[in-house]
């Protein structure tokens, strides 16, 4: 990879490792949702529980190559599908070159893929979420607003 190629390239001409690169490993997309059916703006509530791949110290996959496999409705971001998912996190980096914006100071592209910029920047699940299998009470009992917060 060279340069900032997400500065010089559209989202479908980027190479399969540079659109890899893209992902920030902040976590919060392995977050469970929720969609209030009564509310007619649909407004998604995140929760502080992830999905049973996700380590919740290092807020990484745990098997991210078949993540399909064992959870099927995992989404994978792709060229064709990133412009359609606004429930994605707004620090997402998919999402913010999506809609123009250009990443985040912190995103580890800027930092030689360092993530100690977005974990101290506030932008990481890591070590603020359980998994969903160590959960028992009701998801609308642990949502959050973290996730939202969205920094330059």
């Amino acid at each position: 990879m060279s340069g900032q190629f997400w500065k010089d390239k559209a989202l479908n001409e980027l190479t399969h490792e540079e659109w890899e690169s893209l992902c920030d490993g902040c976590g919060k997309c392995c977050l469970h949702k929720l969609i209030d059916e009564s509310d007619n703006d649909e407004v998604i509530h995140y929760t502080d529980v992830s999905c049973r791949l996700l380590n919740t110290k290092t807020a990484q996959c745990s098997d991210y190559a078949n993540r399909k496999q064992h959870v099927p409705d995992c989404v994978v971001i792709t060229p064709d599908n990133v412009y359609d998912l606004d429930y994605m996190p707004t620090s997402c980096a998919y999402r913010r070159l999506a809609e123009g914006r250009g990443l985040a100071s912190w995103h580890p592209l800027y930092h030689a893929g360092s993530r100690v910029p977005m974990i101290a920047a506030g932008m990481s699940a890591a070590g603020l979420v359980d998994s969903e299998d160590a959960v028992e009470e009701d998801l609308e009992l642990r949502i959050v607003t973290w996730p939202l917060r969205d920094t330059n």
